[in-house]
């Protein structure tokens, strides 16, 4: 059978791996000393081609890695940029810092949740948007923030979360 037709690091429940992000995993797995040093990157690979990083996928980074599903779990909960369940196409994590909370983070998600139909941890039913509190998001002079996709933007109004939310189609 030629490689890229075989089945890669599956679980029992029938995720596999990328042949392409196995080799990226591997890759980055050569830079360091230890295996566990590359866990974060792995679960940013998988992430990337899936949205988020499922349940099956801690096995199989595991399996690419060499160490044990609980240390992949462990760095995947820990990182809040690190989703484990479904997300929306885009992601706007709020920061609830101490900085954003007294300049403003409670306006700012009211609007958020007016504008969207949607509270914390919910994703709009078009699949466009999930809603997510960040603890920081290091943007503290431009407090409150929040964060889409890649992009920071703040100090945010409440009359600047309509335009904000249009650039994202």
């Amino acid at each position: 059978m030629r490689e890229h037709l075989q089945p890669l690091a599956s679980d029992g429940d029938g995720f596999v791996l990328d042949l392409a992000d196995r080799r990226a995993i591997e890759r980055e797995r050569a830079h360091y000393a230890q295996p566990q040093a590359a866990c974060i990157e792995a679960l940013k690979i998988v992430q990337r081609r899936h949205g988020w990083v499922p349940d099956g996928a801690i096995i199989a980074i595991a399996d690419t890695l060499g160490i044990g599903p609980a240390e992949v779990e462990g760095v995947a909960t820990f990182y809040s940029l690190i989703f484990r369940r479904p997300v929306g196409r885009h992601v706007i994590l709020l920061c609830d810092s101490s900085s954003c909370f007294l300049g403003g983070h409670e306006a700012v998600r009211d609007a958020l949740s007016r504008q969207l139909g949607l509270d914390f941890g919910e994703t709009t039913a078009d699949g466009r948007f999930t809603l997510l509190p960040v603890c920081c998001l290091g943007a503290c002079d431009g407090a409150p923030a929040l964060m889409i996709d890649d992009d920071t933007y703040g100090p945010v109004a409440t009359e600047d979360v309509m335009e904000l939310l249009e650039r994202y189609p």
